[in-house]
């Protein structure tokens, strides 16, 4: 008897936008919004939208027989609250047995630098996809499949039952990826990816160049069949993208999987599962020692593709590195950009090297160059350092905020020369806008500055007094007050 266990990834990450060394501490947002959003709807029209539809079909045709599982980064559950038809195709799947498995929520590498952070993020994922789908998963799988013993075991100590790794020779040896494995010294199970089969379908399906060219349903349900005998379960972990995205409807894709599950399922022995019922239904054939690190990417199956080039390597440290700060500003906004930082896709950006699956991916990327993503990413991680610290020079709290925000006491707000008076920092900002240039010289000129000394004075803000102070344009003074309140505003 063969078990299909067929599991697909959803991720879409954040992309930065063009940041430059002059746009450091002037409060421009990090990511190109307009981008993330144009690829997005992109990949819902063309792959998660017909694709679940099709996997809903499936499942109702074949009564329940036909059951996948899928993963879905936390930054891919945000961008999928606007588009309630592929959560909700989702949700139908997990209604009739199918699966959701954990990862981190940022789709990070953070176990390999902050063991803290890693618990925190998968935590994080645990949590959204209880709240979205009211299921508790227990398979865990790592970004990227990278897996280690280590890895296994940090699982095993959240409540994991199982994790997910890529099926390779350089950690199989002579043994084959077709059954249920225990990693070393834990209990924990351990899934592999059957690389050879899923590669067909994910990287080879429309490479005309491919000797097995054309694939078809009932060929692939051949090979499939062909493990009976030798082999209790057939892994197909693939990226969620494979179909409409990587591959193409034009390629026949959509029909390949209309008819694969069918076609599998004509053979008496052959069943499809989730990863959870694998390990469940199937005895452990083994301890797997993996002393190292491997993933499922490309030829070398190893960490090359994000931390193969002293890029990388430099922005991955100098990130992490500042994990204490951020976290002590317990600014929201502060630890959500750092862990937005943290996605994996922006150092595969940086990556210099050639691999096979560069061609599916290289269109998601919005560098010309690695160095450019390189250059790009160290601009606003220094933005971001700036950030960190002015909160840390001059500390704000709520109270502080509202302060700063709120009228001041009676008998100390500012007359104009015009005769308006300002309470506060928005009156201030409102008059700045139509200001007469005499009016506003009054008060701003080289023996003074009024509107300085009052923040400073009565509001408290040294911080924007000093920023003022040397100002000589209402629009440019204007800016300056309307960014602080701004900044002010994140701390109520």
């Amino acid at each position: 008897m063969v078990s299909v266990c067929m599991y697909m990834h959803i991720h879409q990450p954040y992309r930065l936008g063009k940041f430059t060394f002059f746009d450091i501490g002037t409060g421009k947002c990090y990511w190109n919004n307009e981008k993330n959003e144009e690829v997005f709807q992109r990949v819902v029209r063309k792959s998660y939208l017909p694709t679940t539809r099709l996997l809903l079909q499936l499942v109702n045709e074949t009564n329940g027989a036909f059951r996948v599982a899928f993963s879905i980064t936390g930054v891919a559950l945000e961008q999928l609250q606007k588009y309630p038809e592929v959560i909700s195709n989702i949700q139908k799947l997990v209604d009739r047995d199918c699966e959701i498995v954990d990862e981190t929520y940022y789709h990070s590498l953070a176990f390999l630098f902050s063991k803290r952070e890693f618990r925190e993020q998968v935590k994080m994922h645990r949590e959204a996809v209880e709240e979205i789908f009211g299921y508790r998963p227990r398979i865990f799988r790592n970004t990227e499949l990278v897996y280690s013993n280590e890895i296994a075991k940090e699982a095993e100590k959240m409540g994991y039952k199982g994790i997910l790794a890529e099926g390779h020779e350089k950690i199989l040896g002579w043994r084959s990826p077709c059954f249920v494995y225990r990693a070393k010294d834990a209990n924990i199970r351990i899934l592999l990816r059957h690389y050879k089969l899923s590669d067909d379908i994910s990287f080879r399906f429309s490479l005309h160049t491919w000797e097995e060219y054309p694939l078809t349903a009932d060929k692939f349900a051949a090979w499939v069949n062909s493990h009976n005998g030798s082999g209790e379960l057939v892994n197909l972990f693939m990226d969620f993208e494979t179909f409409g995205e990587h591959q193409w409807p034009e390629t026949g894709i959509f029909e390949f999987l209309r008819h694969m599950p069918k076609e599998i399922l004509k053979h008496p022995d052959n069943d499809f599962v989730t990863p959870y019922e694998a390990i469940r239904r199937y005895p452990e054939r083994g301890e797997l020692d993996v002393p190292f690190i491997v993933s499922w990417a490309d030829t070398e199956r190893d960490l090359t593709a994000w931390l193969g080039n002293k890029m990388q390597q430099y922005a991955l440290r100098k990130l992490y590195e500042l994990e204490e700060r951020v976290l002590r500003t317990g600014r929201k906004d502060i630890i959500e950009d750092w862990r937005k930082l943290q996605i994996s896709d922006h150092f595969y950006f940086m990556c210099t090297k050639w691999f096979a699956d560069g061609d599916v991916h290289k269109y998601f990327n919005p560098y010309d160059t690695p160095y450019d993503a390189f250059i790009n990413f160290m601009n606003v991680l220094e933005d971001l350092k700036k950030r960190i610290e002015e909160v840390e020079n001059h500390k704000i709290t709520r109270d502080i905020a509202l302060k700063y925000l709120g009228n001041v006491k009676g008998g100390e707000e500012f007359y104009c020369c015009d005769g308006k008076v300002f309470r506060n920092l928005r009156e201030l900002a409102e008059a700045l806008r139509c200001m007469k240039r005499e009016v506003f010289l009054y008060h701003a000129n080289q023996s003074k500055n009024d509107f300085a000394a009052w923040i400073a004075n009565c509001i408290g803000d040294g911080k924007l007094a000093e920023k003022i102070a040397h100002l000589k344009d209402p629009k440019l003074m204007r800016r300056a007050i309307l960014d602080r309140i701004r900044y002010l505003k994140k701390f109520i």
